[in-house]
């Protein structure tokens, strides 16, 4: 009588449940990467804005006034609420700063129009740069906090 060769059930049982647990790491793994992305491009675009409100400054001398959170830096005299997701641009020309805002910033600026920070929120709470980018701009950082921020020191 001859052996039959093959795997056994308990072989095939445990073969299943390594891959079910390498597959369970690998999914949760990629929703942070996700997330990381995500947080990397709102810090990229809100870098970007800093540099624009930087040469908004360079033409009119102060940074733009804001209103509620909301940057008062476009239209043709420079003083009209700029909407997110759209065009930053202001004067006669008009003078384009930056193609696309940031779909959800918050910006405000001090009395004499000479500083600014803008926020955002991150959906990784534990990124080290929201703490270090709130001791940066002189904000007040919470163990819950999300909030990123970028000034203009």
């Amino acid at each position: 009588m001859q052996k039959q060769q093959g795997f056994s059930l308990i072989e095939l049982l445990v073969v299943i449940s390594i891959i079910g647990a390498l597959a369970a790491l690998l999914v949760t793994n990629l929703v942070g990467v996700r997330g990381r992305a995500a947080d990397a491009s709102l810090k990229n675009d809100l870098n970007q804005l800093k540099t624009s409100l930087r040469l908004y400054y360079n033409d009119y001398q102060q940074y733009p006034d804001s209103s509620g959170g909301s940057m008062l830096g476009c239209g043709s005299s420079g003083t009209t609420a700029c909407t997110p997701g759209e065009e930053f641009s202001a004067g006669s020309g008009p003078t384009v700063y930056m193609q696309k805002l940031p779909k959800s910033f918050t910006y405000n600026v001090s009395g004499d129009n000479e500083n600014f920070v803008l926020a955002v929120s991150l959906s990784n709470l534990s990124d080290a740069d929201i703490a270090a980018s709130a001791s940066r701009c002189g904000q007040t950082a919470t163990a819950s906090s999300s909030a990123y921020y970028v000034c203009n020191n």
